[in-house]
Protein backbone atom coordinates (compact mmCIF):
# COMPACT_ATOMS: atom_id res chain seq x y z
CA UNK A 1 0.00 0.00 0.00
CA UNK A 2 1.37 3.18 -1.33
CA UNK A 3 0.77 6.44 0.26
CA UNK A 4 3.32 8.38 -1.55
CA UNK A 5 2.23 11.23 -3.70
CA UNK A 6 3.04 11.48 -7.44
CA UNK A 7 5.01 13.66 -9.55
CA UNK A 8 1.34 15.15 -10.52
CA UNK A 9 0.10 15.25 -7.18
CA UNK A 10 3.33 17.00 -5.33
CA UNK A 11 3.29 19.78 -8.05
CA UNK A 12 -0.48 20.31 -7.40
CA UNK A 13 0.08 20.29 -3.73
CA UNK A 14 3.26 23.19 -4.03
CA UNK A 15 0.34 25.27 -6.47
CA UNK A 16 -2.36 24.62 -3.96
CA UNK A 17 0.20 25.71 -1.17
CA UNK A 18 1.67 28.68 -2.55
CA UNK A 19 -1.79 29.91 -3.41
CA UNK A 20 -2.94 29.95 -0.37
CA UNK A 21 -0.04 31.27 1.42
CA UNK A 22 0.09 34.14 -1.36
CA UNK A 23 -4.06 35.06 -1.78
CA UNK A 24 -5.63 33.10 1.02
CA UNK A 25 -4.01 33.71 4.30
CA UNK A 26 -2.99 37.01 4.11
CA UNK A 27 -6.43 37.88 2.89
CA UNK A 28 -8.38 36.34 6.30
CA UNK A 29 -9.32 39.16 7.74
CA UNK A 30 -10.34 41.27 4.60
CA UNK A 31 -12.80 38.21 3.68
CA UNK A 32 -14.50 38.84 6.84
CA UNK A 33 -14.73 42.82 7.11
CA UNK A 34 -16.05 42.14 3.50
CA UNK A 35 -18.39 39.59 4.36
CA UNK A 36 -20.10 41.89 7.33
CA UNK A 37 -20.23 44.68 4.66
CA UNK A 38 -22.94 42.70 2.85
CA UNK A 39 -23.76 39.20 5.05
CA UNK A 40 -25.18 37.15 2.86
CA UNK A 41 -23.58 38.08 -0.42
CA UNK A 42 -20.41 36.22 -2.25
CA UNK A 43 -18.14 39.00 -0.82
CA UNK A 44 -15.97 40.88 -4.12
CA UNK A 45 -12.93 39.39 -2.61
CA UNK A 46 -14.14 35.61 -3.50
CA UNK A 47 -14.70 36.40 -6.86
CA UNK A 48 -11.29 37.94 -7.36
CA UNK A 49 -9.51 34.67 -5.67
CA UNK A 50 -11.89 32.36 -7.77
CA UNK A 51 -10.86 34.24 -10.86
CA UNK A 52 -6.77 33.23 -9.83
CA UNK A 53 -7.36 30.13 -8.90
CA UNK A 54 -9.04 29.30 -12.34
CA UNK A 55 -6.26 31.04 -14.10
CA UNK A 56 -4.08 28.16 -12.65
CA UNK A 57 -5.86 25.17 -13.16
CA UNK A 58 -6.43 24.96 -9.77
CA UNK A 59 -10.52 24.40 -9.94
CA UNK A 60 -12.63 21.71 -9.48
CA UNK A 61 -9.98 19.00 -8.34
CA UNK A 62 -12.52 17.24 -6.10
CA UNK A 63 -14.73 15.42 -9.22
CA UNK A 64 -13.36 12.36 -9.48
CA UNK A 65 -12.10 10.67 -13.03
CA UNK A 66 -14.80 8.48 -13.39
CA UNK A 67 -17.05 11.50 -13.90
CA UNK A 68 -15.38 11.88 -17.31
CA UNK A 69 -15.47 14.96 -19.16
CA UNK A 70 -16.65 16.85 -16.10
CA UNK A 71 -13.84 15.35 -13.78
CA UNK A 72 -10.40 17.35 -13.48
CA UNK A 73 -8.83 14.35 -13.47
CA UNK A 74 -7.84 13.63 -10.09
CA UNK A 75 -8.26 10.09 -8.25
CA UNK A 76 -9.88 10.63 -4.42
CA UNK A 77 -6.30 9.59 -3.21
CA UNK A 78 -5.12 12.46 -5.20
CA UNK A 79 -7.07 14.78 -4.24
CA UNK A 80 -7.11 14.08 -0.22
CA UNK A 81 -3.65 16.16 0.50
CA UNK A 82 -5.32 19.38 -1.59
CA UNK A 83 -8.39 19.36 0.37
CA UNK A 84 -6.41 18.89 3.82
CA UNK A 85 -4.97 22.21 2.72
CA UNK A 86 -8.09 23.80 1.90
CA UNK A 87 -9.52 22.94 5.03
CA UNK A 88 -7.05 25.01 6.56
CA UNK A 89 -9.04 28.04 6.20
CA UNK A 90 -12.80 28.03 6.57
CA UNK A 91 -13.77 29.66 3.33
CA UNK A 92 -10.53 28.19 0.88
CA UNK A 93 -12.01 25.80 -0.32
CA UNK A 94 -14.94 27.97 -2.22
CA UNK A 95 -12.17 29.47 -4.23
CA UNK A 96 -10.64 26.70 -5.73
CA UNK A 97 -14.94 25.18 -6.31
CA UNK A 98 -14.23 22.55 -3.76
CA UNK A 99 -16.70 23.60 -1.41
CA UNK A 100 -19.68 21.82 -0.25
CA UNK A 101 -22.67 21.72 -1.06
CA UNK A 102 -21.92 22.53 -4.39
CA UNK A 103 -19.59 19.53 -4.46
CA UNK A 104 -21.94 16.93 -3.99
CA UNK A 105 -24.87 18.62 -6.12
CA UNK A 106 -22.33 18.95 -8.68
CA UNK A 107 -21.87 15.11 -8.58
CA UNK A 108 -25.34 13.83 -8.13
CA UNK A 109 -26.02 16.11 -11.32
CA UNK A 110 -22.48 14.88 -12.75
CA UNK A 111 -23.61 11.05 -12.22
CA UNK A 112 -27.52 11.35 -12.49
CA UNK A 113 -28.48 14.40 -13.91
CA UNK A 114 -30.19 14.02 -17.63
CA UNK A 115 -28.51 16.59 -20.27
CA UNK A 116 -30.95 19.38 -20.29
CA UNK A 117 -30.62 19.23 -16.45
CA UNK A 118 -26.86 19.25 -16.82
CA UNK A 119 -26.67 22.32 -19.41
CA UNK A 120 -29.15 24.16 -17.01
CA UNK A 121 -27.25 24.01 -13.52
CA UNK A 122 -24.51 21.84 -13.56
CA UNK A 123 -22.19 23.61 -16.21
CA UNK A 124 -23.15 27.06 -14.78
CA UNK A 125 -21.80 25.59 -10.82
CA UNK A 126 -19.11 24.04 -12.79
CA UNK A 127 -18.19 27.41 -13.89
CA UNK A 128 -18.34 28.78 -10.46
CA UNK A 129 -21.10 31.64 -11.23
CA UNK A 130 -24.25 30.25 -9.10
CA UNK A 131 -24.10 28.49 -5.90
CA UNK A 132 -26.46 25.55 -4.70
CA UNK A 133 -28.29 23.69 -2.00
CA UNK A 134 -29.04 19.97 -0.58
CA UNK A 135 -32.47 20.48 0.95
CA UNK A 136 -32.89 17.03 3.43
CA UNK A 137 -33.09 17.69 7.22
CA UNK A 138 -36.32 18.20 9.02
CA UNK A 139 -36.87 19.88 12.02
CA UNK A 140 -39.87 17.30 12.95
CA UNK A 141 -38.51 14.12 12.43
CA UNK A 142 -35.09 12.33 12.85
CA UNK A 143 -33.63 13.05 9.95
CA UNK A 144 -30.57 10.93 10.07
CA UNK A 145 -32.88 8.29 8.99
CA UNK A 146 -33.75 9.77 6.03
CA UNK A 147 -36.68 7.60 5.67
CA UNK A 148 -38.58 9.36 7.87
CA UNK A 149 -38.35 12.97 5.89
CA UNK A 150 -42.33 13.85 5.67
CA UNK A 151 -41.74 16.98 2.93
CA UNK A 152 -43.95 15.63 0.36
CA UNK A 153 -43.17 15.85 -3.88
CA UNK A 154 -46.75 15.19 -5.54
CA UNK A 155 -47.53 14.54 -9.25
CA UNK A 156 -49.88 17.56 -10.67
CA UNK A 157 -50.21 17.08 -14.76
CA UNK A 158 -46.75 18.25 -16.12
CA UNK A 159 -45.67 19.74 -12.56
CA UNK A 160 -44.69 18.56 -9.33
CA UNK A 161 -45.99 20.33 -6.62
CA UNK A 162 -44.13 20.63 -2.80
CA UNK A 163 -44.95 21.06 0.63
CA UNK A 164 -42.97 20.81 3.62
CA UNK A 165 -40.31 22.44 6.27
CA UNK A 166 -36.55 22.27 6.15
CA UNK A 167 -34.04 23.64 8.49
CA UNK A 168 -30.25 23.74 8.49
CA UNK A 169 -30.15 23.89 4.34
CA UNK A 170 -26.29 24.99 4.23
CA UNK A 171 -26.00 27.54 1.57
CA UNK A 172 -29.73 28.97 1.10
CA UNK A 173 -29.20 31.74 2.55
CA UNK A 174 -26.80 33.19 -0.48
CA UNK A 175 -28.32 35.63 -2.59
CA UNK A 176 -25.79 33.98 -5.19
CA UNK A 177 -27.86 30.34 -4.61
CA UNK A 178 -30.01 29.54 -7.57
CA UNK A 179 -30.68 26.59 -6.85
CA UNK A 180 -31.74 23.42 -4.72
CA UNK A 181 -31.88 19.56 -4.69
CA UNK A 182 -34.57 18.91 -2.61
CA UNK A 183 -35.25 15.42 -1.12
CA UNK A 184 -39.09 14.07 -0.45
CA UNK A 185 -41.35 11.53 -0.74
CA UNK A 186 -43.26 11.12 -3.87
CA UNK A 187 -44.61 7.73 -2.76
CA UNK A 188 -45.00 7.74 1.18
CA UNK A 189 -47.46 4.36 1.27
CA UNK A 190 -44.76 2.31 -0.55
CA UNK A 191 -43.89 -1.03 1.43
CA UNK A 192 -40.71 -0.31 0.79
CA UNK A 193 -39.56 2.68 2.40
CA UNK A 194 -36.17 2.97 1.01
CA UNK A 195 -37.95 3.83 -2.94
CA UNK A 196 -40.53 6.24 -1.10
CA UNK A 197 -38.24 9.51 -1.73
CA UNK A 198 -37.26 11.16 -5.07
CA UNK A 199 -35.05 14.20 -5.45
CA UNK A 200 -35.80 17.09 -7.26
CA UNK A 201 -34.32 20.52 -8.59
CA UNK A 202 -36.00 23.47 -7.04
CA UNK A 203 -34.86 27.33 -8.24
CA UNK A 204 -34.29 29.52 -5.30
CA UNK A 205 -36.85 31.95 -6.95
CA UNK A 206 -39.86 29.82 -7.10
CA UNK A 207 -43.12 30.80 -5.68
CA UNK A 208 -43.78 29.21 -2.16
CA UNK A 209 -40.17 29.15 -1.40
CA UNK A 210 -39.73 30.76 1.95
CA UNK A 211 -36.34 31.61 3.62
CA UNK A 212 -37.77 32.19 7.18
CA UNK A 213 -34.23 32.37 9.00
CA UNK A 214 -30.71 31.37 9.28
CA UNK A 215 -30.29 28.66 11.64
CA UNK A 216 -27.12 29.42 14.31
CA UNK A 217 -24.50 27.14 14.93
CA UNK A 218 -23.62 27.76 18.32
CA UNK A 219 -23.68 31.07 17.59
CA UNK A 220 -22.41 31.48 14.52
CA UNK A 221 -24.38 32.55 11.13
CA UNK A 222 -22.10 31.05 8.78
CA UNK A 223 -22.35 34.20 6.23
CA UNK A 224 -22.67 34.83 3.28
CA UNK A 225 -24.12 31.20 2.99
CA UNK A 226 -25.52 30.30 6.01
CA UNK A 227 -27.99 27.39 6.96
CA UNK A 228 -31.64 28.34 6.28
CA UNK A 229 -34.74 27.08 7.50
CA UNK A 230 -37.24 26.62 4.50
CA UNK A 231 -41.11 26.52 4.10
CA UNK A 232 -42.44 24.87 0.65
CA UNK A 233 -45.43 26.22 0.46
CA UNK A 234 -47.12 24.53 -2.83
CA UNK A 235 -43.82 25.07 -4.79
CA UNK A 236 -44.34 24.26 -8.46
CA UNK A 237 -41.85 23.15 -10.51
CA UNK A 238 -41.75 21.55 -14.06
CA UNK A 239 -41.79 17.19 -14.09
CA UNK A 240 -38.91 17.41 -15.96
CA UNK A 241 -37.32 18.71 -12.74
CA UNK A 242 -37.17 15.44 -11.35
CA UNK A 243 -33.81 13.50 -10.88
CA UNK A 244 -33.36 10.11 -12.55
CA UNK A 245 -37.28 9.37 -11.52
CA UNK A 246 -39.49 8.53 -9.19
CA UNK A 247 -38.51 6.63 -6.30
CA UNK A 248 -34.48 7.24 -7.03
CA UNK A 249 -34.24 9.16 -3.80
CA UNK A 250 -32.16 7.32 -1.27
CA UNK A 251 -30.45 5.80 -3.93
CA UNK A 252 -29.31 9.35 -5.09
CA UNK A 253 -28.80 10.42 -1.34
CA UNK A 254 -26.41 7.49 -0.55
CA UNK A 255 -24.26 8.05 -3.95
CA UNK A 256 -23.90 11.83 -3.00
CA UNK A 257 -22.56 11.15 0.42
CA UNK A 258 -19.95 8.88 0.42
CA UNK A 259 -17.70 11.15 -1.56
CA UNK A 260 -19.31 14.07 0.47
CA UNK A 261 -17.99 12.39 3.94
CA UNK A 262 -14.44 11.77 3.02
CA UNK A 263 -13.91 15.10 1.82
CA UNK A 264 -15.06 16.47 4.83
CA UNK A 265 -12.37 14.16 6.32
CA UNK A 266 -9.53 15.78 4.38
CA UNK A 267 -10.67 18.84 5.71
CA UNK A 268 -10.71 18.12 9.09
CA UNK A 269 -6.92 16.81 8.91
CA UNK A 270 -6.26 20.17 7.65
CA UNK A 271 -7.79 21.82 10.23
CA UNK A 272 -6.26 20.02 12.94
CA UNK A 273 -2.70 20.16 10.71
CA UNK A 274 -3.30 23.71 10.95
CA UNK A 275 -4.20 24.12 14.50
CA UNK A 276 -1.01 21.75 15.44
CA UNK A 277 1.37 24.28 13.82
CA UNK A 278 -0.13 27.11 15.62
CA UNK A 279 0.42 25.24 18.66
CA UNK A 280 4.28 24.89 17.77
CA UNK A 281 4.44 28.59 16.92
CA UNK A 282 3.02 29.60 20.05
CA UNK A 283 4.70 27.69 22.98
CA UNK A 284 8.11 28.40 21.22
CA UNK A 285 7.40 31.89 21.62
CA UNK A 286 5.02 32.33 24.85
CA UNK A 287 7.08 32.81 28.13
CA UNK A 288 4.71 31.59 30.98
CA UNK A 289 6.63 31.05 34.91
CA UNK A 290 9.74 32.61 33.80
CA UNK A 291 10.42 30.40 30.79
CA UNK A 292 8.72 29.54 26.81
CA UNK A 293 5.93 27.11 27.41
CA UNK A 294 7.09 24.54 25.31
CA UNK A 295 9.49 23.56 28.57
CA UNK A 296 6.43 22.25 29.89
CA UNK A 297 6.06 18.55 30.37
CA UNK A 298 2.00 18.72 29.29
CA UNK A 299 2.49 21.00 26.69
CA UNK A 300 4.96 18.38 24.67
CA UNK A 301 2.15 15.78 25.18
CA UNK A 302 -0.45 17.83 23.80
CA UNK A 303 1.55 18.41 21.02
CA UNK A 304 2.66 14.62 20.46
CA UNK A 305 -0.47 13.30 21.14
CA UNK A 306 -1.86 15.34 18.27
CA UNK A 307 0.67 14.54 15.79
CA UNK A 308 -0.18 11.16 16.58
CA UNK A 309 -3.58 11.91 15.95
CA UNK A 310 -3.36 13.48 13.06
CA UNK A 311 -1.70 11.15 11.15
CA UNK A 312 -3.54 8.23 12.00
CA UNK A 313 -6.33 9.77 10.61
CA UNK A 314 -4.32 11.16 7.46
CA UNK A 315 -3.82 7.25 6.95
CA UNK A 316 -6.85 6.26 7.49
CA UNK A 317 -8.43 8.38 4.64
CA UNK A 318 -6.08 8.15 2.29
CA UNK A 319 -6.40 4.33 2.62
CA UNK A 320 -10.76 4.81 2.31
CA UNK A 321 -9.59 6.89 -0.97
CA UNK A 322 -7.55 4.66 -2.37
CA UNK A 323 -10.21 1.89 -1.75
CA UNK A 324 -13.21 4.05 -3.59
CA UNK A 325 -10.47 4.73 -6.30
CA UNK A 326 -9.84 0.68 -6.76
CA UNK A 327 -12.69 -0.72 -5.84
CA UNK A 328 -16.01 1.66 -5.96
CA UNK A 329 -17.52 3.83 -3.04
CA UNK A 330 -19.84 0.81 -1.95
CA UNK A 331 -16.76 -1.61 -1.38
CA UNK A 332 -15.43 1.07 0.49
CA UNK A 333 -18.27 2.03 2.94
CA UNK A 334 -16.71 0.64 5.97
CA UNK A 335 -13.50 2.43 5.56
CA UNK A 336 -15.56 5.48 4.95
CA UNK A 337 -17.98 4.92 8.05
CA UNK A 338 -14.75 4.87 10.24
CA UNK A 339 -13.00 7.76 8.99
CA UNK A 340 -16.54 9.98 9.16
CA UNK A 341 -16.35 8.77 13.08
CA UNK A 342 -12.70 9.30 13.71
CA UNK A 343 -11.81 12.97 11.64
CA UNK A 344 -14.01 15.33 13.07
CA UNK A 345 -13.38 13.54 16.86
CA UNK A 346 -9.50 13.63 15.76
CA UNK A 347 -10.35 17.66 14.92
CA UNK A 348 -11.93 18.08 18.01
CA UNK A 349 -9.39 17.03 20.19
CA UNK A 350 -6.58 18.78 18.44
CA UNK A 351 -8.42 21.98 18.22
CA UNK A 352 -9.12 21.94 21.52
CA UNK A 353 -5.63 21.32 22.81
CA UNK A 354 -4.63 24.56 20.71
CA UNK A 355 -7.59 26.47 22.06
CA UNK A 356 -6.04 25.81 25.50
CA UNK A 357 -2.82 26.64 24.71
CA UNK A 358 -3.76 30.09 22.96
CA UNK A 359 -5.61 30.93 26.11
CA UNK A 360 -8.26 33.59 26.07
CA UNK A 361 -7.19 34.49 22.50
CA UNK A 362 -8.46 30.58 21.81
CA UNK A 363 -12.25 31.54 22.11
CA UNK A 364 -11.87 34.93 20.74
CA UNK A 365 -12.20 35.89 16.71
CA UNK A 366 -8.77 36.62 16.41
CA UNK A 367 -8.07 33.09 15.50
CA UNK A 368 -9.91 30.66 13.16
CA UNK A 369 -9.52 27.92 16.43
CA UNK A 370 -13.18 28.84 18.05
CA UNK A 371 -14.81 29.28 14.83
CA UNK A 372 -13.65 25.81 13.59
CA UNK A 373 -14.11 24.07 16.75
CA UNK A 374 -17.64 24.53 16.04
CA UNK A 375 -17.33 23.49 12.33
CA UNK A 376 -16.13 20.13 13.81
CA UNK A 377 -18.43 19.67 16.54
CA UNK A 378 -21.06 20.36 13.59
CA UNK A 379 -19.45 17.92 11.57
CA UNK A 380 -20.00 15.02 14.28
CA UNK A 381 -23.97 15.49 12.78
CA UNK A 382 -23.98 16.63 8.97
CA UNK A 383 -23.59 13.51 6.78
CA UNK A 384 -24.62 11.10 9.36
CA UNK A 385 -24.11 11.48 12.97
CA UNK A 386 -21.80 9.19 14.72
CA UNK A 387 -24.13 7.31 16.37
CA UNK A 388 -25.61 6.04 13.14
CA UNK A 389 -22.10 5.40 11.25
CA UNK A 390 -20.89 2.97 14.44
CA UNK A 391 -24.44 1.22 14.65
CA UNK A 392 -24.31 0.23 10.66
CA UNK A 393 -20.46 -0.51 11.05
CA UNK A 394 -20.89 -2.75 14.05
CA UNK A 395 -23.47 -4.56 12.01
CA UNK A 396 -22.05 -4.86 9.06
CA UNK A 397 -18.53 -6.16 10.81
CA UNK A 398 -20.49 -8.58 13.44
CA UNK A 399 -22.48 -9.99 10.63
CA UNK A 400 -19.47 -11.53 8.90
CA UNK A 401 -19.36 -14.13 11.73
CA UNK A 402 -22.63 -15.07 11.56
CA UNK A 403 -22.76 -18.60 11.44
Amino acid sequence: MNFEYSEKVQALLAQVKAFMDEHVYPNEALMHEQIEQDRWSTPPLMEELKAKARAQGLWNLFLPVSYGDYSAGLTNLEYAPLAEEMGKVFWAPEVFNCAAPDTGNMEVLAKYGNEAQKKRWLEPLLAGEIRSAFAMTEPEVASSDATNIETRIERDGDEYVINGRKFYISGACRKQCEIMIVMGKTDPENANRYIQQSQILVPMNTPGVNVIRPMKVFGYEDAPEGHAEIVFDNVRVPAENIILGEGRGFEIAQGRLGPGRIHHCMRSIGAAQRALDMMCERVNQRIVFGRPMIKQQSVREDIAMSACQIEQARLMTLKAAQKMDTHGNKAAKDLIAMIKIVAPNMALDVLDRAIQIHGAVGVSQDTFLAHMYAGQRTLRLADGPDQVHMMQLGRDLAKRFES
